[in-house]
């Protein structure tokens, strides 16, 4: 009886989903990003509001599974945003069950200024030293040069992310890191099914992160995921996602490790149940199983989703290719395969006119424009208004509240992504027709513009 009743609702919510959602209307506006859900990701969302689990659950563990063998890796675990898995991801690595390795307050982390902030945040938040290196103009991703040039002692981790899908250059940057035992964060939010030489991203550092926002390559709604080969680091983010309790026991199992009620940590009693043992000071960062069950379905689609994007892409850049002395044209690395989250142009300093003046001309005509997130981060006011302990490449220790031009200009190229870079949509639910109007309407305003 329960698979009858079960089964009536879900086809009812189908009829109801034929009727409404699937109802295709005609696009008055282009936007840069959006998601793509059909009835199957509707008819699991309700399956897992039937069980009436509320927390992570058999969906969850499903998906975990699949999203691991999807990307080839050990571990893979899921959270409640694509930011929470960099804060995880960063913050494990202050652990100290990875002794002479784990970060201290002071210690340097390696990274870019032209992005999202929370790629930064999490190293501001855990006491230690952002550095900050330029990017490139053509792929916007950091200069493995100035890698090396930024680092010191203290330096201990590289965290930067693949800009808009566009993966930066491991062939250079993961020796950089093996040679002086940095740890690796691959920073894959926007990146979800790229790949460079034959592997995905977030799969070849030692923690990759993910987002399944709607504007990303398959969503949950809120969420995201981090992966990992080494299975002392998911136990440690698993703790800090799960409260920092010492335990890895799924919700509703006990005695994973049959060792419950036997140990000694920290200055407890013998015998404290290792369920209520905290190792970690850790938050509760998990998801709900509604979410990944939305999650398991959309991974389903994932691989088409990525080849449309793809598609989209080749489609828009060969229609501005005529445009290129207007333009920087986004480029990738010889190895690298992109998953694009769009397409990335910058406006050249001589074009004749400026970025601002092309995104308005574009909103108001109906296509959707992004930036590159932050721009210059340093020039934020989460920076200029406060006081952070921060380095720009091989400068000495700086305060974020007392920069100045000089200090924004040793990072040229980040200024430039600042005043002259944003991005234009290829998310799968946009169709040729879509990518024909956005190319006529740069086409339009260049001409308007060479009158």
């Amino acid at each position: 009886m329960e698979k009858e009743l079960r089964d009536a609702v879900k086809k009812a919510a189908l009829e109801y989903y034929q009727k409404t959602h699937a109802v295709k209307k005609q696009k008055v506006y282009i936007p840069a990003s959006g998601k793509c859900l059909d009835e199957e990701d509707l008819s699991n969302m309700i399956d897992a509001t039937l069980d009436m689990w509320l927390t992570a659950g058999r969906f969850n563990d499903e998906f975990e599974k699949r999203f691991a063998d999807f990307l080839g890796v050990k571990h893979a675990l899921t959270t409640n945003s694509g930011s929470s898995a960099n804060l995880l991801a960063l913050t494990a690595l202050t652990s100290h069950k990875l002794g002479e390795r784990r970060l201290k307050k002071g210690d340097e982390v390696i990274t870019v200024a032209a992005g999202f902030p929370t790629t930064v945040n999490p190293i501001i938040q855990n006491g230690l030293t952002p550095v900050f290196a330029d990017v490139d103009l053509k792929t916007h991703n950091i200069s493995a040069e100035q890698i090396e040039e930024a680092i010191t002692p203290k330096t201990k981790a590289v965290f930067v992310a693949h800009t808009l899908g566009n993966p930066f250059n491991l062939g250079e940057i993961l020796p950089i890191c093996q040679k002086h035992n940095l740890w690796l964060i691959e920073d894959s939010c926007d990146a979800l099914g790229a790949k460079y030489d034959g592997k995905y991203t977030g799969t070849i550092g030692h923690i990759g992160t993910f987002s399944f926002y709607p504007a990303h390559h398959i969503t949950m709604g809120e969420g995201g995921a981090l992966c990992t080969n080494d299975t002392q680091l998911y136990r440690i983010i698993m703790s800090f996602r799960d409260w920092g309790r010492d335990c890895w026991c799924k919700p509703g199992v006990d005695n994973t490790c049959k060792n419950r009620f036997n140990m000694q940590l920290g200055k407890l009693p013998f015998g404290y149940d290792h369920k209520y043992t905290y190792s970690h000071i850790g938050y509760n960062l998990k998801i709900t199983d509604w979410q990944a069950a939305c999650a398991l379905s959309q991974l389903k689609k994932l691989e088409g989703f990525v080849a449309k994007r793809k598609a989209n892409f080749a489609l828009l850049l060969e229609g501005l290719k005529p445009f290129e002395k207007y333009f920087i044209l986004p480029e990738h690395e010889p190895k690298a395969e992109p998953s694009w989250f769009g397409l990335l142009l910058t406006v050249k300093e001589d074009a004749g006119f400026n970025k601002i003046e092309l995104c308005k001309y574009l909103e108001e005509h109906g296509i959707g424009t992004r930036q590159l997130f932050a721009g210059n981060l340093l020039r934020q006011p989460a920076f200029t208004e406060n006081d952070i302990a921060l380095r720009i490449k091989n400068s000495s220790l700086l305060n974020s509240r007392d920069l100045n031009e000089e200090h924004y200009a040793m990072l040229p190229n980040t200024d430039k992504v600042m005043n002259g870079s944003f991005w234009v949509g290829v998310w799968p639910g946009l169709t040729e027709e879509d990518i024909s109007k956005t190319i006529k309407t740069f086409q339009d305003f260049l001409s308007s513009k060479n009158k």
